[in-house]
């Protein structure tokens, strides 16, 4: 509790008070008798009030009697209003509502509202509108209670008038507030709201009252009513939606109660109480005791800080104490929120209210965490835009033991001495994640926040020992030193708070780059962490560093990175740029598991595939040449590589492979199997060179092999020789005939001469130390048999040539007639397209007579219809199919 108010006895009246109002720095006071005072109050000062000496604030206050209207009304004055911008006075006298005009010494009537006969109470609705110019407007609106009927009226031209029907309620009003759109009418015993947004002005009960069935209707300046419910006040909002979650309760059940921001004071039997709306619940804030008969009854708002009270016979001033002493006050108790309530509330300038709410948030964000409420004071830090590192300091556990200090805990520097541990260190923990999460997502989005906490200390605060070797930042990045900075610590305590809460967490945030490497390393290596080790080395570029990390721990049983699939994936992902180091620590994993090992080179991986193959081969070939051919066999094969120096290759590993295994009878099948895939390799590849690769084939096996590749450089008579004179096998050779011709090879047409000649003469080995073999004779059967079978693919003249003398014509009669038939026909086709481009020549030859024996006949009445201009003596000019004529200038122009 604190003294928010003093109460100075202002005046001490002969006559009953039956009302008062206030509004600047005047009273006007309501008699029972129906006399009107008008009172001028001027504070000199403030005194507390001593109820043994009456009258002793009078001296503090210069009170004069402006004015007073002995004949204002026959009857008791019941209730006054008063609207200074119009300078009109509201009365209700003798049930009837008056406005009078008080720039008149005797509040003479402007008008009376006949229609209000019967009244019994009023409120009145005043707001203040400002145009697009500039102009202020006042609109005021009346509510009057006559009976069950609430008459509705606004001010015009001198006079109130309807505004529109009637409402008729349940019973007769005791109590209204009226506030935007709805009207809040208190009954004996109930409320209820009355909505004016609709033309039947719908009403919405509220709740019932309790034992005291009086109703108190108070309006509050952000469209709140309190209502009273025997010693409470419950508050509502214009949608009948409870505004707190907590009620007011009074010691008492109040007598009056007025809103005076940020304070709802109410008027008890015994004296006054002042109490806090929010947050949380209701606060006592004062209580001040009034003896008999100095009690009042009715509470009048005059400004804010300024209410007046009466009795029937005293009239008192509530005035709020110094706004400064009460912050100061409030901060003492840790009355945080009431104070930044108070500051923003006071006359200070711009810039010192925001200095001093900053102060005062600051202080209540440690006070919430030292209570432990550590999401609420997160939350606190993330308004202010709090330093990080201030906030980081909280916890010294997550602060490098070097640079570890006492915590503080507000800007005066007042240390926090608790250790948190368990569930309460959990917590405090989520919620500082939470609060540098976000402010590590506004970093990131180039909202930075702008204040001198976060701004001015970072650089000073820093105590990581920030080098430029540590600090990497993802490449191409524009924030400023400071900026990455903050990002450092930021990643490196959220880093630290995820060891301890969720670890899942810990390689999702490595991988944005951002923690420092010597704290996150030392952190790691403490708390075992190798696979965020090795993830943090990745991210910061240091790659061999993880490599040997994760050749040391492939050998550890209990490590998540045993084995060696770990070290495969990363160096798949290094890329070309790192291809010596991809070698470097390849090896091993090649030697403990070679087909695994060669995915490292092989896998479907945009950075796999785009490493540099030749020197990827060269490396193989050096080190692990068993893995050559299959990776040869990948690239050709898989990835549809062209260089012929893979293809080449590939051949020579096939054939030297091929040749070892052929030695050795255990492995003779495997070496059989292979060559089968050196001569489909050989058929099938069209990159490699077979000039580079014969020259490596021996003259003493593989005769098939190197057919193959003289046939692909068109050699097809020697080709033709080792199928003949070394292998004995005309039936391949025959085949290889059928292909060459099929394929239409050089050499096609002359390829079945060449082996008829060779059936007919068996040509000698033309391989150094390969002899003929000794069942290879002249085959005259299978020359005329190849000829009946291929009659039309071999020249008649070459194949006549070829045979000998002693070969009756009847075993050549079908050769020669099918050679005569498919020249005949030959001629025959050639006659045909003779004719056909004959017919052909004719056309065009038609065609051309017809465009040259068209005419053109140019006058100097021709106009370009591109132009319209005539042609001239020297004009080009261009004609179209359809007869258009246009200048040769103007053709790009024409559109159709």
């Amino acid at each position: 509790m604190h003294d928010a108010y003093e109460i100075f006895q202002l005046l001490k009246l002969t006559v009953q008070i039956e009302s008062i109002a206030a509004y600047d720095d005047n009273l006007l006071v309501g008699t029972k008798t129906g006399h009107l005072l008008m009172y001028s109050i001027l504070c000199r000062g403030t005194n507390s009030y001593d109820a043994t000496a009456s009258g002793s604030g009078a001296n503090k206050h210069d009170v004069q009697l402006l004015r007073y209207n002995k004949n204002f009304s026959k009857k008791p004055i019941q209730q006054l209003a008063v609207v200074p911008d119009y300078q009109i006075l509201v009365s209700l006298s003798d049930n009837v509502i008056c406005v009078h005009d008080m720039n008149a010494i005797n509040f003479p009537t402007m008008t009376t509202v006949h229609r209000t006969k019967g009244a019994t109470l009023f409120a009145l609705d005043i707001k203040k509108y400002t145009s697009l110019t500039g102009e202020t407007t006042v609109a005021v609106r009346m509510c009057v209670a006559v009976k069950r009927r609430l008459q509705l009226f606004y001010w015009k031209n001198g006079s109130f008038l309807d505004l529109r029907d009637d409402v008729i309620v349940s019973d007769i009003p005791r109590a209204l507030a009226w506030c935007d759109e709805t009207i809040c009418v208190g009954f004996k015993g109930e409320y209820c709201l009355v909505q004016l947004s609709n033309s039947t002005g719908t009403q919405q009960e509220l709740f019932p009252m309790g034992k005291h069935q009086e109703p108190s209707v108070t309006k509050l300046s952000n469209g709140i009513f309190a209502l009273g419910k025997d010693q409470q006040s419950i508050f509502m909002t214009t949608t009948a939606t409870p505004a707190y979650k907590h009620a007011v309760k009074w010691s008492d059940v109040p007598v009056a109660i007025a809103y005076d921001e940020p304070y709802l004071v109410a008027v008890l039997p015994e004296g006054l109480e002042v109490r806090t709306l929010e947050p949380g619940a209701p606060l006592l804030v004062q209580s001040i005791a009034l003896p008999p008969p100095q009690r009042p009854r009715l509470v009048a708002p005059c400004r804010r800080g300024l209410l007046y009270l009466a009795s029937p016979a005293f009239v008192w001033c509530l005035q709020a104490a110094e706004l400064s002493r009460q912050i100061s006050t409030l901060l003492e108790q840790r009355q945080f929120q009431l104070a930044l309530r108070l500051t923003n509330i006071s006359d200070e300038s711009e810039d010192e209210k925001s200095k001093n709410i900053y102060h005062i948030q600051t202080l209540y964000a440690f006070d919430l965490f030292k209570n432990k409420q550590f999401h609420e004071s997160m939350k606190e830090f993330l308004k202010l835009g709090t330093d990080p590192y201030d906030v980081i300091r909280l916890f010294p556990d997550l602060l490098p033991q070097e640079t570890r200090q006492p915590t503080l805990d507000s800007p005066d520097r007042h240390p926090i001495r608790q250790k948190l541990q368990d569930r309460e260190l959990e917590n405090a923990l989520l919620a500082l994640i939470e609060f540098l999460t976000e402010v590590r997502l506004k970093l990131m989005a180039g909202n930075t926040v702008q204040n001198k906490a976060m701004g001015n200390n970072v650089n000073n605060n820093n105590n990581y020992n920030i080098r430029n070797s540590d600090n990497v930042v993802a490449e191409g990045s524009n924030m400023n030193k400071s900026t990455q900075q903050l990002l450092q610590i930021i990643d490196t305590t959220l880093l630290k708070c995820y060891l301890q809460t969720n670890d899942a967490l810990v390689a999702p945030l490595l991988r944005l780059n951002q923690c420092h490497l010597v704290e996150t390393e030392k952190t790691l290596r403490r708390h075992q962490k190798y696979s965020e080790l090795v993830i943090l080395y990745q991210t910061k570029g240091l790659h061999r560093k993880a490599l040997e990390l994760l050749q040391k721990q492939a050998d550890q049983v209990d490590s998540a990175l045993y084995g060696h699939e770990r070290t495969i994936q990363y160096l798949q992902h290094l890329g070309k740029d790192h291809i010596n180091l991809i070698f470097d620590f390849a090896g091993w994993v090649l030697e403990r598991s070679p087909e695994e090992g060669l995915r490292i080179f092989t896998d479907d991986l945009h950075e796999v595939e785009q490493l540099p193959r030749p020197k990827v081969l060269d490396f193989l070939l050096r080190n692990h040449r068993d893995l050559v051919v299959p990776y040869l066999e990948h690239v050709i094969h898989v990835w549809q590589e062209k260089n012929c120096i893979f293809h080449n290759a590939l051949v020579h590993q096939y054939r030297e492979h091929s040749l070892q295994l052929l030695q050795n009878p255990e492995t003779f099948e495997a070496g059989r199997a292979l060559r089968v895939k050196l001569q489909d390799f050989l058929e099938v590849s069209e990159h490699y060179t077979p000039e580079t690769v014969l020259i490596h084939f021996p003259y003493d096996n593989l005769f098939e092999e190197r057919a193959t590749v003289l046939g692909k450089l068109g050699r097809h008579e020697q080709a033709l020789s080792i199928y003949v004179s070394v292998l004995g096998d005309v039936e391949q050779a025959m085949r290889y005939c059928d292909k060459v011709y099929r394929q239409q090879a050089e050499g096609a047409d002359e390829v079945y001469a060449i082996l008829m000649r060779m059936l007919v003469n068996p040509p000698e080995s033309w391989l150094v130390g390969v002899p003929s073999p000794p069942t290879v004779q002249p085959d005259l059967e299978a020359a005329l048999t190849l000829l009946e079978q291929h009659a039309s693919k071999i020249h008649p003249v070459k194949a006549l040539t070829a045979l000998p003398d002693r070969v009756p014509l009847i075993r050549i009669k079908h050769f020669l007639e099918s050679s005569l038939q498919h020249k005949l026909s030959e001629r025959r086709t050639t006659q045909v397209l003779k004719g056909l481009l004959y017919a052909e020549h004719l056309q065009v030859q038609e065609m051309r007579m017809q465009y040259e024996s068209q005419s053109i006949t140019m006058t100097e009445f021709n106009v370009c219809p591109v132009c319209k201009k005539r042609f001239g003596n020297q004009s080009a000019f261009a004609r179209y199919p359809n007869g258009d004529i246009v200048h040769y200038s103007c053709q790009e122009r024409r559109t159709t």
